[in-house]
């Protein structure tokens, strides 16, 4: 296969009407430019340009090979570019997936930002809490939440936050229930968990720890219906203060011994790719970060 690059310096020398004004407008020796139309013609096995010191004219074939060459050369240019625009300004489609309470409490609140700041990027995001292969159904990003590390599939991490799990209750059930105080007051009271028989690691302020199996009347796992159940009155839940934290303002929950925390959750951002990534990924993940 013929090299692009001699196609390039034959249009040249046929535009510029010489090997020594070719090698003026590229920069290459006259030799250089000569020597490539030479390898172009051995690789084609047909002589494309009739010279000597004194003319310099395309032959019939030649005449034919310069029209498919020039616009094999000007389809090249127009695709470097393509390439230089989208790197001057991120554009295009970016494909992004994350469960449901992600996509609802950590997405929901940036996305208008981050359309409005990358007018030219087409955003589309799948929300589902099924496992989704990014490699192999074409995501460019996953943002997802965990209690531990991510095993090591190969993907780019980088870590977009850390967040503190924790305890609330409605005020309607505190008050028929009673308000726990301590650790131990809290392991008979009603509980709301994720279906776990783990116990609850609690960590104080203070460095103390405990650790508890509390009466668990409902299972559930998934964030949204985490935050509505604990709403509900239907007992006290772990909840990361993201989740929590309109109710909490609102007044539809209260925390549950406040100096204490059940733990910590983590929103992680996943890339196929650590080089190579469309300026309009990596303008998405950036906005993220920053938020």
């Amino acid at each position: 296969m013929y090299n692009l690059n001699d196609l390039r310096f034959f249009v040249q020398a046929v535009d510029c009407g010489g090997f020594a004004a070719a090698g003026r407008l590229t920069g290459a020796p006259k030799s250089t430019v000569a020597k490539r139309v030479a390898e172009l013609e051995r690789q084609l096995g047909a002589r494309l340009l009739q010279r000597s010191s004194r003319s310099f004219r395309l032959t019939d074939l030649g005449r034919d090979v310069y029209e498919h060459a020039r616009a094999a050369v000007i389809e090249a240019e127009a695709a470097e570019q393509a390439v230089k625009r989208r790197l001057a300004e991120p554009s295009g489609l970016v494909r992004l997936t994350t469960s449901v309470p992600v996509a609802r409490f950590h997405l929901a609140p940036r996305l208008a930002g981050i359309m409005r700041r990358h007018p030219k990027i087409e955003l589309r995001l799948n929300v589902s809490d099924r496992f989704v292969d990014l490699l192999h159904e074409g995501f460019d990003i996953a943002v997802r939440s965990h209690a531990g590390p991510l095993p090591d599939s190969g993907l780019v991490q980088r870590r977009m936050g850390v967040e503190t799990v924790i305890l609330a209750a409605s005020p309607d059930f505190l008050a028929r229930a009673g308000t726990p105080r301590t650790p131990a007051e809290l392991a008979a009271c009603e509980t709301i968990g994720t279906g776990s028989d783990a116990p609850w690691p609690l960590v104080h302020e203070s460095g103390e720890q405990a650790s508890l199996v509390p009466p668990m009347r409902l299972s559930l796992d998934e964030a949204g219906m985490l935050l509505a159940a604990a709403e509900a009155g239907l007992g006290i839940a772990c909840l990361p203060e993201t989740v929590a934290e309109s109710a909490l303002a609102e007044g539809r929950l209260v925390r549950v011994l406040p100096g204490w925390r059940a733990g910590t959750i983590t929103t992680t951002i996943l890339t196929p790719h650590r080089r190579g990534v469309l300026p309009s990924v990596r303008a998405v993940v950036e906005a993220l970060l920053e938020a």
